[in-house]
C-alpha cells in the first residue's frame, strides 16, 4: 500500500474518532479489533486488512464511499498544498513523555534527494518568477510571506506551510515590515 494513502487512512480514522470524541478503546470494541491495532494503523504503523479496515469505518458510522472520498489517491501533476497552522494536528508516538509531534505534511515522493535550507526575505526583495526540478516544501517560521504563482497568490504566515511542484513559475515575497524567515526543503526526483 502507497505509504501517503496509509498514513490518509490513519488520518482520517483519527480525526473522525476524537471528531465523534470516542476513545482508541471504545473504537476497538465496537469494530470488535484491540485497542493497540487502532492505535498502530492511526500512527501509521500497521496496514489494516481490507475487512478490518472496513469495520472500523463502520464502527465510526460512516459512509465508505465518504470516506474513501476523501482519500488522495491520485497523482495530479502539478500540485500546490497550503496547510495552515491551526490545521496541524497533535499525534502521539510510542508512550514518550513531553514529546509533542505535529504532523505538517506527509507526501510520499519516491527516489529523491532532499537539500534543506533557510531561507531569509528582507523586506521589498524581490526576484523574478522561477522554476525548480522539485517539489518545494515552505514552512514560516517568522513574518509573512506572498508566494505569487502564474495565476495565484497565496499569502503565508507564521507556522503555515505549503507543498507544491516546483514546475509552477513561482516567487516570494516579503510583504511584513521586518525581515520574513522560512524552512525550504527541496525534493529532486532522480
Amino acid at each position: 500500500m502507497n505509504e501517503d494513502i496509509l498514513v490518509q487512512i490513519g488520518n482520517q480514522i483519527k480525526e473522525r474518532r476524537k471528531n465523534k470524541g470516542i476513545t482508541i478503546q471504545e473504537l476497538a470494541d465496537k469494530a470488535s479489533v484491540s485497542k493497540g491495532l487502532i492505535s498502530q494503523i492511526e500512527n501509521s504503523r500497521a496496514i489494516p486488512s481490507l475487512m478490518v479496515l472496513i469495520g472500523i469505518i463502520k464502527a465510526l458510522e460512516v459512509d465508505l464511499n465518504v470516506f474513501f472520498r476523501e482519500i488522495d489517491t491520485a497523482s495530479t501533476g502539478k500540485t500546490i498544498l497550503v496547510k495552515r497552522h491551526h490545521e496541524y494536528y497533535y499525534f502521539e508516538k510510542e508512550h514518550a513523555l513531553g514529546f509533542h509531534y505535529h504532523r505538517i505534511f506527509t507526501r510520499n515522493i519516491e527516489q529523491s534527494t532532499v537539500d534543506i535550507v533557510l531561507l531569509e526575505l528582507e523586506p521589498n526583495a524581490s526576484r523574478p518568477m522561477v522554476v525548480t526540478e522539485a517539489f518545494e516544501y515552505k514552512y514560516i517560521i517568522t513574518g509573512t510571506i506572498e508566494y505569487c504563482f502564474e495565476n495565484e497568490v497565496v499569502t503565508l504566515s507564521e507556522g503555515d506551510s505549503m507543498l507544491f511542484d516546483g514546475r509552477i513559475p513561482h516567487t516570494p515575497r516579503n510583504s511584513g515590515e521586518g525581515k520574513a524567515v522560512m524552512l525550504v526543503i527541496y525534493f529532486f526526483e532522480q
